[in-house]
């Protein structure tokens, strides 16, 4: 009877593997962008007409959340996990973890990851930093990638004549001279979902639009050289960035014009958010107010990116949802498209949103939690848990973001009404139940790098 029942689990799993319902994936990141400045979200001074649409045609998540800076949150998109559990070195993924890639190689995906990496330990020198075949073990078919196995020079960045690894190829600066290193990421993306069409695809574009150097795009470079050296000057910076947002704009269009062009919109889910806040350099005028780029640090500025989902003739047009979500969900998320259960060596972090992007209600969670030391650049580390409105720092500052966008009026001695009362008292049984804080900001050279792999999920008992 036994060996009965594992022979139809086998045929279940191998029916559900190939059933022709599970979609394709494509998983856009941008690099250094927040809310402020996507139309759909209220932006006044940038352009974003395909994402625009896309929200329009899809769902928009009002009350998406990140970490500050970008490894903390690369780390925590891929493996479904708070960065108390596994985080330790700014530019590395410790290649033991499992990743979403890997959730998807195994579920039956094809899989592909294009853009920025910057996870192998570079700038450590952790173990292994030299080995190109590390975003295979991570679950990728195929990659082609920047900052893979080679810091970056005061000669060669991500924008133009871009040094670039692709499935264990060098291509170095003088091979791409006069190349946009976006139009490269963009186009592999597009041939990749060309190929092989009997099987679903898992697409994960970490973008490197749109962090400095603000440099022209193809559309405003003109006649200039097309070399990072000759574009890295200062000048024209905000410029820049608005042709920069623009650009990547552009480039989610090409990969929507693509899933048309192949016939596979019907069966392609795309989304899009971006790692972390705006970079600080930067002022950007949103609802009528003026919004300075909060990138490193823990308020909305820093921490709060936009999400949105398409599926042609699935996702319930221009939904508008306030469900809170944040990058642990990622993983779940992508696991429910794939039709696969999670199992003993999977996360428990996150909480998955796909029946949201069904028209259905789903079980969205009720806090996010920010558990931040970026071992980067001395920037102050720290800890909240908050729902859409309120948030509450591990230290006991207590402010309504929602009212409160820039967090000057600490409410934490002044509740005032019984509901916001009700709320700390509800947060600050949460943080209760996570892992210390970490309150000393840590560097390259920091020895305690503290993590709490086994903790129980958070808001249990036990």
């Amino acid at each position: 009877m036994k060996h009965l029942l594992t022979v139809f689990a086998i045929l279940f799993l191998s029916i559900s593997v190939n059933a022709d319902d599970r979609p394709n994936i494509v998983l856009i990141m941008a690099d250094d962008i927040s809310w402020e400045a996507f139309g759909c979200y209220g932006a006044e001074e940038y352009e974003t007409p395909n994402l625009d649409s896309l929200a329009g045609k899809g769902v928009r998540f009002s009350h998406c959340y990140s970490t500050p800076i970008c490894t903390p949150s690369r780390v925590m998109l891929m493996t479904g996990k708070y960065s108390f559990r596994n985080y330790t070195h700014f530019g590395y993924l410790n290649p033991a973890e499992k990743t979403f890639g890997n959730l998807m190689q195994d579920a039956g995906y094809r899989t592909a990851i294009a853009g920025k990496w910057q996870l192998n330990g570079l700038y450590n020198r952790l173990p292994g930093h030299d080995d190109r075949a590390r975003p295979n073990t991570a679950g990728f078919d195929e990659y082609c990638l920047w900052q893979l196995t080679r810091l970056k020079d005061n000669l060669s960045e991500r924008f133009w004549s871009p040094p670039i690894e692709q499935n264990g190829e060098f291509i170095s600066a003088e091979q791409n001279v006069g190349k946009y290193g976006p139009d490269i990421f963009c186009d592999f993306i597009c041939d990749f979902m060309g190929k092989d069409q009997g099987k679903p695809f898992f697409a994960y574009y970490p973008m490197v639009l749109v962090h400095n150097p603000f440099v022209p795009t193809p559309d405003t470079i003109g006649d200039a050289p097309r070399t990072q050296v000759a574009n890295k000057s200062g000048k024209k910076q905000k410029a820049n960035l608005q042709a920069m947002v623009n650009y990547m704009d552009k480039i989610v269009g090409r990969i929507v014009a693509r899933t048309e062009e192949l016939g596979i919109a019907e069966k392609t889910l795309i989304l899009f958010t971006a790692d972390n806040g705006t970079n600080s350099q930067i002022t950007s005028q949103w609802n009528g107010k003026s919004i300075k780029g909060g990138k490193g640090t823990m308020t909305d500025m820093g921490t709060h990116v936009p999400l949105i989902a398409y599926q042609k003739g699935r996702t319930p047009a221009g939904r508008v949802l306030d469900d809170l979500v944040d990058f642990t969900d990622i993983y779940p998320t992508l696991a429910g498209a794939a039709g696969v259960a999670m199992g003993d060596d999977d996360p428990t972090d996150g909480r998955s949103f796909l029946p949201q992007l069904h028209g259905e209600l789903g079980d969205p969670r009720d806090w996010v939690l920010c558990h931040y030391q970026p071992y980067w650049g001395m920037k102050s580390p720290g800890q909240f848990a908050r729902t859409a409105n309120y948030k509450l720092y591990r230290d006991g500052r207590f402010y309504e973001p929602a009212v409160d966008l820039k967090e000057v009026n600490d409410l934490s001695k002044d509740l005032g009404q019984d509901q916001r009362a009700k709320v700390r008292r509800q947060l600050k049984t949460l943080l209760d139940t996570a892992p210390p804080a970490p309150t000393i900001p840590g560097e390259k050279d920091t020895k305690d790098r503290p993590v709490y792999p086994t903790w129980r999920k958070i808001g249990s008992a036990d």
